[in-house]
């Protein structure tokens, strides 16, 4: 069973920099979008953002959101 669990974990790591390449997927997409309205930054929103690309800007604005709650 221990086999089974590692082979899926190296195919996952070696699939991984083809899936951060790829376009970002519609949940990033609709999470990015509606992020970016909040925090009225509409450009941060691009339709061709890779996966990678797409996660540290929703990451950026879930931060800059977080920080303007806090005041």
């Amino acid at each position: 069973m221990a086999r089974t669990a590692l082979s899926i974990t190296e195919q996952t790591y070696t699939d991984l920099p083809d899936r951060l390449a790829a376009p970002m997927s519609r949940g990033q997409a609709l999470t990015l979008k509606s992020l970016a309205i909040e925090a009225y930054q509409p450009k941060l929103f691009a339709p061709d953002l890779t996966r990678a690309e797409a996660a540290r800007r929703i990451e950026a604005l879930k931060q800059e959101i977080a920080l303007a709650d806090s005041f």
